[in-house]
């Protein structure tokens, strides 16, 4: 069996495992997953990365990845520009993907891929007037309710929110904190005084799972790997508990232990999608398009594009600087000169 040893190193001064050509079928794929989970890569991140790599192998079938390079790359992701029309963001998601299998998992260097660049597309989020924000807030119900007014009270991201633990939620202070957020930054975000009391109704509606659970003697909730491996036993402590855990045991997707996880994001976008029809919201809404009213109406209020950028996590404020944009419409600023007439 013929073995490739690796070619680079990673920042901490240790390579990947040198690379064996597989004999099994899905061997490479699980590889791959190993890599992304030693790495602490999100699990959707894990789902993408595997994703495109199958797809960049079925294109290329019967090549088999290690058999390629930077030119085989180069095609695969023009052949998405030109015959696919994916989106600017989508093909840079895909080569990504693809210079992680080469580097992390087949310790193979791709360099001068030399692709077609798809078009980047600016496209303006969706901003709801305060008018309506109220009426799709009015009919959401039940914990989906109470969450999506979290959305828009911090400007969250439903990721965010969903996998917040009892710790992280400081009632008594009127703060949270987001751990681990988008480009894994931490940020403290002051929780909305009206909601306080609904929050602490979902906190003990969580104490009584976190209860049967214990009772049950079900296994710990999903830790961070660091976490669980400094201490194991934290899985089944309060403070680690969900915020918003799920009402049903399942099977956690990497370890396959049956245990408790959080709210599924699908739930939410299931009420939040009835709740804009009763509202009579003619625009498609997500649970993003509270976050960016948030930020809009906080801009609208006079606050700082730089305090805006620090809450909702943002590396650069040029991301933030859209709001300003927005926020210059609603408010009417710039007027038709048809009015004039």
């Amino acid at each position: 069996m013929r073995e490739r040893q690796n070619t680079h190193s990673t920042a901490d001064g240790s390579g990947p495992d040198p690379f064996v050509i597989p004999t099994k079928p899905g061997e490479l794929e699980e590889r791959m997953r190993g890599v992304l989970r030693r790495k602490q890569y999100a699990i959707t991140t894990e789902a993408t990365y595997v994703g495109w790599y199958k797809d960049f192998a079925r294109w290329h079938k019967p090549r088999k990845p290690w058999e390629m390079g930077a030119a085989e790359i180069s095609a695969y992701l023009t052949h998405l520009a030109q015959n696919r029309e994916v989106a600017a963001t989508t093909q840079n998601q895909a080569l990504n993907a693809l210079i992680f299998l080469y580097r992390e998992v087949l310790g193979m260097k791709v360099e001068g891929i030399d692709a077609q660049r798809a078009k980047r597309k600016k496209r303006l989020p969706v901003v709801l007037t305060k008018v309506e924000v109220n009426a799709l807030l009015a009919n959401v119900t039940g914990e989906a309710g109470l969450l999506c007014q979290l959305l828009y009270g911090c400007g969250l991201r439903v990721s965010e929110t969903l996998s917040l633990r009892i710790k992280d939620v400081h009632l008594e202070a009127g703060n949270l904190e987001i751990r681990g957020g988008k480009g894994d930054k931490d940020r403290t975000v002051t929780l909305p005084k009206k909601l306080l009391p609904l929050l602490m109704e979902q906190r003990s509606r969580a104490r009584i799972l976190f209860e049967e659970d214990r009772k049950a003697e079900e296994p710990g909730v999903a830790l961070p790997h660091a976490t669980e491996t400094k201490n194991p036993s934290a899985g089944t402590s309060w403070p680690w508990f969900w915020f918003w855990p799920s009402r049903s045991i399942s099977t956690d997707p990497r370890s396959r232990t049956r245990r408790r996880h959080h709210m599924h994001d699908i739930g939410v976008t299931r009420e939040l999608a009835k709740a804009t029809e009763r509202a009579g919201i003619t625009r498609r809404v997500t649970a993003h398009a509270l976050r960016h009213s948030y930020a809009t109406h906080l801009v609208l209020r006079g606050v700082d594009i730089r305090s805006i950028q620090n809450l909702l996590g943002h590396s650069h404020v040029s991301t933030t600087e859209i709001y300003t944009e927005l926020a210059k419409s609603m408010r009417g600023e710039i007027t038709s000169p048809l009015d004039d007439l």
